[in-house]
């Protein structure tokens, strides 16, 4: 058996990892295990993140549709016709002669 074939039948034994100097191969092997673990976590979080990012977003959409609608509704009811109707039903209505002004004077004597 070449020395080639030796190695790669050894790698998929798994012979690295009982061999004399197999403590430092287990070091390496936590450290990518761990190193693929954040990995894995670091991208679970990110996807979190996006779909909550998303749902704000419609959150978004949806308050800024209210505040139309409100504020629509506000000048609607704002107008000078909608204002005469509401005050002609409580008995009110609009003065027959237009405002004067009072001047006030002050004599310094």
């Amino acid at each position: 058996m070449s020395k080639v074939k030796k190695n790669v039948y050894d790698i998929l034994r798994g012979g690295f990892l009982t061999d004399e100097s197999s403590f430092k191969n287990w070091r390496i092997l936590i450290f990518v295990v761990i190193l693929l673990l954040v990995m894995i976590y670091s991208s679970h979080s990110a996807d979190a993140k996006v779909v909550r990012i998303s749902q704000l977003n419609k959150e978004i959409r949806e308050l800024r549709a209210e505040d139309i609608d409100t504020s629509t509704r506000l000048m609607r009811m704002k107008l000078e016709s909608n204002i005469r109707d509401k005050v002609k039903q409580k008995g009110l209505s609009p003065a027959k002669t237009p405002p004067r002004k009072i001047k006030v004077t002050y004599n310094k004597e």
